[in-house]
């Protein structure tokens, strides 16, 4: 066929962009299992941050990293019934994926999605740091709809459920140097010590609002909002009421007190 034939070159092109495809979804189907698990690290690191088993996991080497994650306590809680579920595996379930599952999902009720994710999963992953048999901490997923993203954190508690011991933010896409000015460490470490509930079990946390005597004993539920992200932090804070409110952790922390408390 003449190298200068309309045809041939038609050929040429076809079978070059063929080529192509094959080549990378051929990469894409093997380099997968290698992303999830860089992945998965990067977020066990951020977990493991937040756990009071180390002051500097950003200096620690991936070995490390993965042997504290290993003494973390991976279980499942049944958001419905406000207890553990041993029917699934916690090391292999996915907490974020099955909110799309329409058996292990739930509809969010309108007037109580402020966090707007319309579902959630039944069955959500929680991790806890023992000291022998004794509750040491909690670290509990909390994730919403921020301005362009949805953004995905663990709030870590301390053994009585209600104090906050830290916060960490893992996956995010808001507006970078304004809607991201929540990853401050500065501002992560003002969540440190507070409370959110009081004596009659009902939610008092709040990021902003008018201003509080840091002598008062309102300041203890209270942490400053963030000039010029604004519509972030107001999402965070549906996040934090939704998922520590009746239709998420709130059934669960009160049972598990219960129990403890017998």
């Amino acid at each position: 066929m003449n190298n200068d034939s309309p045809i041939k070159a038609l050929i040429v092109v076809t079978a070059t962009a063929l080529l192509c495809s094959i080549l990378v979804t051929v990469a894409a189907v093997t380099l997968h299992p290698i992303q999830r698990a860089y992945q998965d690290l990067e977020r066990n690191r951020f977990l493991v941050g937040i756990s009071g088993l180390t002051d500097a996991v950003a200096e620690l080497p991936d070995r490390d990293v993965i042997s504290l994650y290993q003494k973390l306590e991976a279980r499942i809680v049944n958001l419905d019934t406000g207890s553990f579920d041993d029917t699934y595996n916690p090391d292999t379930f996915d907490t974020w994926k099955t909110a799309a599952d329409p058996v292990l999902s739930i509809a969010i009720p309108a007037e109580l999605d402020g966090a707007k994710l319309r579902r959630r999963s039944r069955l959500v992953t929680v991790f806890l740091v023992r000291d022998g048999d004794k509750l040491q901490r909690m670290m509990l997923p909390i994730y919403g709809q921020g301005m362009w993203s949805t953004i995905y954190g663990y709030i870590a508690l301390e053994a009585d459920l209600n104090t906050i011991a830290d916060i960490t933010f893992f996956e995010q896409a808001e507006t970078a140097g304004i809607g991201d000015k929540f990853l401050r460490p500065a501002w992560l470490a003002s969540w440190r010590g507070r409370k959110l509930y009081d004596e009659t079990g009902t939610l008092r946390f709040q990021i902003g609002g008018r201003a509080v005597d840091p002598a008062s004993s309102a300041a203890r539920y209270q942490v400053d909002g963030i000039s010029g992200a604004t519509v972030t932090i107001d999402a965070l804070m549906r996040m934090v009421t939704y998922w520590f409110g009746t239709h998420g952790f709130a059934p669960f922390l009160d049972s598990y007190r219960s129990e403890v408390d017998r």
